[in-house]
């Protein structure tokens, strides 16, 4: 009788420990790094180095290697995407742009244009959210959305990579995406480009990116920013003399040897 009278106890306890697992597994974290400098790598710390190598994530790539990968988030236009097609058509530069629904809707000649400018075009979620604070079915919704509207709008029927929406995610969340199969693609260097009131012109664009620039870095730039679309066309000559090579993120999953996101 008495260890029938334990059962409950015991059970509860169970519950506890599985709500505080389940919790902490959806902690949210803000994805950050120590910058790089003088051509040393960005780092990003113990933690954030054992949760991307648990769920597959990226955010540089080799390191000893002058390959660099520019990518772009695009929330919503402010006419200087095109700038920016432009000046990678020029420089004969591939790029990954992570797109919104709003992105998709409102701007949908140039989302056709990276697809057919041999662009990738990546997921950034359909509302922006914050995805530590959706459910699961909620998440998968988010991308699907993207994913579809990609594909009748390009005719792109895979889509591999996800950026998540304001840096936040969670192992919950870099789980559930895997299982959709996603990488998540973070980056090594960015600087605050988005604030469209508080452009300081393109001079201080190019500066944040050559004195960050490393082996094997994923850039973060933002399509809002006239700096930006003003600077490329110079940031891309500098690096180029400067001994580095412009990559795909396709090319970087094969040098890493990355799974095959579909396989998930």
């Amino acid at each position: 009788m008495k260890k029938l009278a334990l059962l409950p106890m015991v059970l509860c306890f169970f519950m506890l420990l599985s709500s505080m697992v389940s919790a902490e597994s959806n902690s949210p974290h803000n994805w950050g790094f120590k910058k790089a400098k003088n051509g040393v790598p960005a780092e990003a710390g113990k933690m954030y180095d054992d949760m991307i190598t648990e769920y597959g994530a990226i955010y540089k790539g080799d390191t000893t290697k002058k390959d660099i990968y520019l990518t772009f988030d695009n929330g919503y236009e402010n006419g200087y995407t095109e700038k920016v097609l432009n000046v990678l058509k020029k420089q004969q530069v591939p790029a990954a742009f992570f797109v919104t629904g709003h992105y998709l809707n409102s701007a949908p000649d140039l989302v056709k244009r990276m697809v057919k400018e041999g662009h990738i075009v990546g997921n950034h979620s359909w509302h922006h959210p914050d995805m530590t604070r959706i459910t699961a079915d909620k998440i998968r919704q988010e991308l699907e959305m993207v994913k579809e509207k990609t594909e009748q709008l390009t005719g792109q029927k895979t889509m591999n990579y996800l950026r998540p929406p304001r840096g936040v995610f969670s192992e919950t969340t870099m789980a559930v995406s895997k299982e959709e199969g996603y990488l998540h693609i973070f980056w090594s260097l960015a600087f605050k480009d988005w604030e469209v009131d508080k452009q300081k012109g393109a001079q201080n664009s190019y500066n944040e990116v050559i004195k960050q620039i490393h082996p094997g870095a994923i850039l973060l730039l933002h399509t809002v920013s006239k700096d930006n679309a003003d600077a490329l066309d110079s940031i891309i000559t500098d690096l180029k003399k400067q001994g580095y090579t412009f990559k795909s993120l396709d090319d970087l999953m094969i040098q890493q040897q990355l799974p095959d996101p579909m396989l998930y």
